[in-house]
């Protein structure tokens, strides 16, 4: 018998067929166009049962049917992507989490989630990389500080919202604040508390981290000006090596400090160790507090001190941005999206 030949092969491929339609998932289904538009397109303002919208969802799933995003946004007159501008900010387990959620969450609300990398951009060649992509919404995580004009560049070009997240307040745009300041102050008032007086704080050397370890040092210098002592402050540069905290640890009893706060419960671990490599005691000579409550902390001997940073979810930053989207005209507003509370464990 003889192999099919290269051509034979070729021949016996199946045809590519026309691509599906909402028309063919409305047929499949058993329900109209309008309805499949509604629920493929995350429309939630119609009432539609839960069956139905599963229905419709396994008949889009069965033939391979896709919406057509550029025919949407015509037919809506704006698209329906809300732009994430990433960089190269280490934010650490706590905010991943928060951000994946915030993505998964304007997903099921019928956005689509762009992610760019805009590393290195200033303001406005950050906001006329972003407008070439008409988004609906654009949230900016705060490397690149937008400026008045850049928010409305990116309105004029068709965003609908403009959000921040940082400290700042910009004109025109919404901001999500999360004070950084509240968790060093937090920080250093409990060391405070607990009797200490000399207090390290670690700023962190990878690049970005600045973001978040300058407010949280002003924080802590703020808390340290609270009656009940002179307090002294000082800034510890670590960068996230054990070599690094082994050369700060060696220098530790020059330094006269009796505490640190250290950024966040990765370096609080990493720096805890090699003190205690040192032979530094460890909340005897040295009390230790970090931040995040990562459960590594709690399986740490001693138990390590944190600060708690409860955020609001990312349900509910994404309902935050659908509201903006919905409502362009309204006046810019501030949430503020974090708390901070001590947890006192033994190493402080």
């Amino acid at each position: 018998m003889s192999q099919p030949t290269e051509h034979s092969a070729d021949r016996a491929a199946p045809a590519a067929g026309p691509l599906p339609t909402s028309s063919d998932v409305a047929r499949l289904a058993g329900v109209s166009r309008a309805t499949v538009s509604y629920v493929l397109n995350g429309i939630t303002a119609v009432r539609i049962s839960e069956p139905t919208r599963l229905r419709v969802r396994e008949a889009a799933e069965r033939l391979g049917y896709v919406p057509h995003a550029a025919a949407r946004s015509l037919r809506a007159g704006h698209t329906r992507t809300v732009l994430l501008p990433t960089g190269h900010v280490p934010v650490g387990p706590l905010y991943s989490r928060i951000f994946e959620e915030f993505q998964r969450a304007l997903r099921r609300l019928g956005y689509t989630v762009v992610q760019y990398g805009g590393l290195g951009l200033d303001a406005a060649g950050a906001a006329r990389a972003w407008a070439e992509l008409r988004p609906v919404a654009v949230v900016s995580l705060g490397e690149t500080l937008l400026t008045p004009e850049a928010v409305d560049l990116l309105k004029r070009s068709g965003a609908r919202a403009v959000i921040t997240l940082g400290s700042q307040r910009i004109a025109g745009a919404h901001a999500l604040v999360m004070d950084q300041r509240t968790i060093g102050g937090r920080a250093v008032a409990h060391l405070v508390a607990r009797g200490r007086r000399a207090i390290g704080v670690v700023m962190p050397r990878e690049p970005g981290l600045e973001l978040y370890a300058a407010p949280r040092l002003a924080g802590a210098r703020a808390a340290a000006l609270d009656p009940g002592g002179a307090v002294r402050v000082t800034p510890l540069p670590l960068a996230y090596t054990e070599e690094s905290a082994a050369a700060l640890a060696a220098r530790w009893r020059g330094l006269g400090l009796d505490a640190v706060f250290a950024y966040n419960d990765e370096y609080a671990m990493l720096l805890m160790r090699a003190l205690q490599d040192e032979g530094i005691g460890v909340p005897a000579q040295t009390a230790v507090i970090g931040a995040d409550d990562l459960l590594l902390g709690r399986l740490l001997r001693p138990r390590l001190s944190t600060i708690r940073v409860d955020m609001a979810t990312g349900p509910r930053l994404a309902q935050l941005v659908d509201r903006a989207v919905r409502d362009p005209e309204a006046e810019p507003e501030r949430h503020d999206l974090m708390g901070a509370r001590v947890v006192h464990r033994e190493s402080s």
